[in-house]
């Protein structure tokens, strides 16, 4: 890090007003004492490769990228990380003294942390995994959970094909089943993760049997907004150990924030309060 200047990094989108990631980065420079800042910053697609292009030369060392600009910003890249090739999206750019953009993706990093912090007793090789959606958040979750070691994932999509499409990306260890035999999978599995919208504050409620679930399943919700989904809720009902989303968007944080700023930051509930408030 260049000590010279104040170091800016932030977070761009569209729209981006909803995003915590300010208050979580925010929070850990004021705990370790690092004069920097971290800004969300509003970007339409059409301006994307002119903002990212100009950004190192205003004395960002780099941003965060959510919705809708994870694939675009992979593409604009000069250097792409093995992991984010993989999940075809970035969420984290880096920028060396050249302006050059390196793309990593952190997301299967925060969601395997968040996992292992929140169930410590799961373990890759316990059973099968359920994974409900096949957006972008899933391919991130499925190439964790596939490098973790788990022995088959169970893949469903309110649309069969895009799960069949991520597949045959991703490989064998994945299996699709039809939305309807969602109960059914759950309940023969050890892990089960929610990674779509249903559930989350302004969406349709997740509406799958969760009768199944009990005391041996650990259940993960990539909703965080609001903290406890009915899906939480339910699993903890019958005795299954539950994990919240909120973990993984701080977990997914820390390596860009020890790149960017030169300080590996801790998980804590001190910044669980920043990002929540």
């Amino acid at each position: 890090m260049n000590e010279t200047r104040i170091p800016l990094a932030g977070v761009i989108g569209d729209p981006i007003a909803h995003s915590r990631s300010p208050q979580i980065h925010l929070h850990w420079l004021q705990k370790h004492g690092i004069r920097g800042y971290y800004v969300p910053m509003p970007v339409r697609g059409d301006d994307l490769a002119e903002v990212l292009r100009t950004l190192p030369r205003m004395g960002f060392v780099g941003v965060n990228v959510t919705i809708p600009h994870k694939e675009a910003a992979l593409a604009i890249a000069d250097q792409v990380s093995d992991r984010a090739a993989l999940i075809g999206a970035a969420n984290t750019l880096s920028f060396d003294t050249d302006g050059h953009i390196h793309a990593d993706n952190t997301d299967g990093y925060g969601f395997i942390e968040n996992l292992r912090s929140g169930a410590p007793g799961w373990r890759a090789d316990s059973g099968d995994a359920a994974v409900l959606g096949a957006g972008g958040a899933a391919r991130a979750v499925l190439a964790a959970l596939i490098d973790a070691g788990v022995p088959k994932i169970w893949l469903m999509n309110r649309t069969r094909a895009r799960a069949e499409s991520l597949r045959a990306e991703l490989g064998e260890r994945i299996e699709v089943e039809d939305w309807a035999e969602a109960g059914n999978v759950i309940e023969d599995s050890a892990l089960v993760v929610n990674t779509t919208s249903l559930g989350m504050t302004g969406h349709a409620p997740l509406r799958v049997p969760l009768d199944g679930l009990g005391p041996d399943h650990v259940v993960t919700d990539l909703v965080y907004a609001p903290l406890r989904t009915r899906l939480l809720d339910e699993a903890e009902e019958a005795g299954a150990t539950v994990v919240d989303g909120l973990g993984m968007l701080l977990h997914q944080a820390v390596p860009a924030f020890e790149r960017w700023f030169g300080i590996r930051p801790e998980v804590d509930e001190a910044v669980r309060r920043a990002a929540l408030a």
